[in-house]
């Protein structure tokens, strides 16, 4: 549950925005992606360390 603390006088608008920010963060609909159709466990830990070798071939690539 998330909770967002409202000073009095506070726009509802300023509020809600914080309220999207920290859902946002909270990555719940990232999740809800992910767990809506199964990943065998080696295919995640494949897609894992490709993305790791991408990542690390971009910060080879900038360093030359």
């Amino acid at each position: 549950m998330l909770i967002i603390p409202i000073k009095e006088g506070e726009n509802i608008d300023k509020a809600l925005k914080k309220y999207k920010k920290k859902f946002e963060r909270t990555a719940v609909v990232k999740q809800l992606r992910a767990r809506q159709h199964y990943t065998k466990k080696s295919v995640s830990r494949r897609d894992t360390i490709i993305r790791a070798a991408f990542k690390e071939k971009l910060r080879t690539q900038e360093d030359n």
